[in-house]
């Protein structure tokens, strides 16, 4: 019996190159089920249209922080917000903020809960470099995630940066990365689960990694050409994967592997 396989995508960031390129490879493996973990909006110029997309091709949509925070007017302006702010149409503010923190679901018998950035708060970043405290936390229940069976599978976005990890009582948590704002490798990068939905007896699962190149100059040039605040961070972190906060630092490839 053929596997049913889910694509999770996160991390948009108003990028529409990247996600236009991404969900033509989910299509073209024949994937029609697709998992959104948030951050539509923001860094990018076209955050309007991202949403649109998104709305209209996932059947999951999740709360990221920036979704949280942008459309709000209550809270700190400046004018980079407001730009942002101002690409979103009528209702599009709304509809972001009113998204669930997270999603549950069974496959080969493990429990599987998909959130943005943590188990508590959509503006509580987890790294890979997280200690066992933390790690155990991505899966509990809490007032955020509701009640319901414990997961013994996490996956989540946020940080932009993609990994794998599993411990001793195979617990496993990964990150998506991000499809419009890749850290490290900036090729847009998404996920896919392989297994039997909805599934109560244990079955072959996969949780497979997916990098998918598309036209980064054409991106550019709509940024440049719309105005996009911050245009020199978001070609770094477009063209090499440097966040916009650490140019000008000492670059580290350092990094501990999962």
């Amino acid at each position: 019996m053929p596997l049913d396989r889910i694509a999770l995508i996160s991390d948009v960031h108003g990028n529409l190159t990247a996600l236009e390129a991404v969900l033509a490879d989910i299509d073209a493996r024949g994937i029609d089920r697709v998992f959104n973990l948030g951050d539509y909006v923001g860094k990018g110029p076209r955050g309007r249209e991202s949403v649109d997309v998104c709305r209209a091709r996932c059947e999951v949509n999740i709360l990221g922080n920036w979704d949280d925070f942008l459309p709000r007017t209550d809270v700190e302006s400046n004018p980079d917000l407001d730009w942002w702010r101002g690409q979103l149409a009528p209702g599009q503010g709304e509809w972001l903020r009113g998204l669930p923190f997270s999603h549950d679901f069974r496959m080969s018998g493990r429990n599987v809960r998909l959130f943005h950035a943590s188990s508590t708060d959509v503006h509580r970043r987890v790294r890979f470099d997280h200690d066992e405290a933390e790690f155990l936390e991505m899966f509990a229940n809490t007032p955020a995630t509701g009640e319901g069976p414990v997961p013994t599978v996490v996956g989540y976005g946020d940080t932009h940066d993609a990994y794998y990890e599993v411990d001793r009582g195979r617990r496993t948590l990964f990150n998506t990365g991000s499809v419009g704002n890749s850290m490290d490798d900036p090729t847009p990068v998404y996920v896919i689960l392989e297994g039997v939905m909805d599934g109560e007896d244990e079955a072959p699962f996969g949780i497979q990694f997916v990098r998918v190149p598309y036209d980064v100059e054409a991106e550019l040039a709509v940024a440049r050409e719309m105005g996009v605040p911050q245009y020199a961070g978001y070609e770094a972190e477009l063209r090499h994967g440097i966040y916009r906060r650490d140019l000008g630092k000492p670059v580290s490839y350092h990094r501990r592997a999962r």
